[in-house]
């Protein structure tokens, strides 16, 4: 297999790298970033024993990318009942969600920092029969080692963004030496896959397959829960500013100070993507004059509420179902935006804004479909959360959502058949 010089390079470096990366490791560790209790697995020591028997990794890099293999990973399951599944992520709050989300018997693990020490560790205790990557989170030494031991490996759901393959380019023979280590890569979309394949990865390696997170699972809660919140709420209109990043809780509120003159008894949610930001969010509104409750300090939602700062995590399930319509975050701000599909399968009108590269052929299905709202720039935000907010109006976005996210149903079987394909003879 041809190998870079930029490859050869890093390659090197990862084996002089063990010192430098624990101590970004315990900097991490300091800022929340990393589990102590599960800095070992970072390292390569396993938390948990192998399973006897044939075992598929799945890797992915964050919450986002994670939750849209468990529907993949349950069809696996049950098409292939006496395989072993583990997966990889590579965040605190990705660890959470899945602690919570993934099935009895699936297990979780940190990924291994792209050390030489740290890849071995991994692959020696873990010796996958089958590795599967998603989206575009490839750590060169794992990549390269684990092909050296020729394990078949998947690159599924695979996006490339305009920018990130500019920057490639540079790069030489770095990304196709990469890339054609993989048996096989299903690209979410046609741009996707003309751009992977610019890069230099042979054509008959790529295919076009639909993006896993259009055939996303509603989002679970708890009915009680549930309950409880709408009771809260006391039958006021709702609209949320969902996985918001950094000034667009501030834009949000903004809109929704236009919104109540409007709607006067109208109330905020806001569910920050990372909601450790949750108390500078909750000073700079507080220092804006908004009556603020916040979920993580246990307060409660009363009459004079204005906003409510839902700043925990695993609960986005109950507030697409509270809300009538819905904002998705980081796309006001140049994030790339998240998921349509969550709020669609729960009935929320969406808005959003036009940084959404993360989900292109998404977005652009439901805007085809009359399904989701586009806010040009920020300060349209106010008035297109008034034009949503009429109960027919939201009622005929939540609708066409629905159906337009019922059109990715062949995707999951496609990629089934695909991992399937690749799985070794049992011996």
């Amino acid at each position: 297999m041809g190998q870079s010089l930029a490859l050869a390079l890093y390659l090197g470096l990862t084996r002089l790298a063990g010192p430098v990366v624990r101590r970004h490791l315990a900097t991490r560790t300091t800022l929340g970033k990393e589990d102590p209790a599960r800095l070992g697995e970072r390292l390569g020591t396993p938390g948990h024993p192998r399973p006897t028997g044939q075992l598929v990794w799945f890797h992915a890099a964050s919450v986002g990318e994670a939750v849209s293999l468990l529907g993949l990973i349950a069809a696996l399951r049950e098409a292939e009942p006496k395989l072993h599944i583990l997966l990889t992520t590579g965040t605190v709050t990705s660890a959470s969600v899945m602690d919570n989300r993934l099935p009895e018997g699936v297990i979780h693990q940190f990924v291994p920092v792209d050390t030489a020490a740290a890849v071995r560790g991994f692959l020696d205790h873990w010796r996958p029969d089958l590795a599967i990557w998603t989206e575009s989170d490839l750590w060169p030494r794992l990549v390269v080692d684990t092909h050296a031991r020729h394990v078949p490996m998947l690159l599924i759901n695979a996006r490339i963004s305009r920018r990130s393959a500019g920057r490639l380019r540079w790069a030489g023979g770095y990304a196709a030496s990469l890339f054609n280590r993989f048996s096989a890569i299903l690209a979410q979309d046609d741009a996707a896959a003309d751009r992977i394949y610019a890069l230099g990865a042979t054509p008959e390696r790529i295919s076009v397959s639909g993006s896993l997170k259009d055939t996303a699972q509603p989002l679970p809660h708890d009915p009680d829960v549930l309950k409880s919140i709408v009771g809260l709420f006391k039958g006021r209109s709702v609209w949320l500013a969902a996985s918001t990043h950094d000034g667009e809780e501030v834009l949000a509120a903004q809109a929704h100070r236009e919104a109540r003159r409007r709607f006067p008894g109208l109330i905020l949610v806001i569910a920050p993507r990372h909601p450790d930001r949750g108390p500078e969010i909750a000073r700079r509104l507080r220092a804006d004059g908004w009556r603020v409750a916040v979920r993580s300090k246990d307060d409660k939602p009363d009459r004079n509420c204005e906003i409510y700062l839902a700043d925990t995590l695993g609960e986005m399930g109950l507030w697409y179902r509270v809300a009538a319509v819905s904002f998705v975050g980081g796309s006001l701000v140049p994030v790339g935006g998240h998921n349509p599909f969550e709020p669609a399968l729960l009935g929320s009108a969406i808005l959003h804004g036009p940084h959404v590269h993360n989900f292109e052929t998404g977005y652009a299905r439901f805007r085809r479909a009359g399904a989701a709202v586009l806010v040009p720039q920020a300060d349209a935000l106010g008035q297109k959360v008034i034009e949503a907010l009429p109960p027919d109006r939201a009622a005929a976005l939540a609708n066409a959502a629905w159906s337009a996210s019922s059109e990715g149903g062949d995707v999951l079987e496609r990629v089934l058949d695909v991992v399937r394909a690749h799985l070794p003879k049992a011996s």
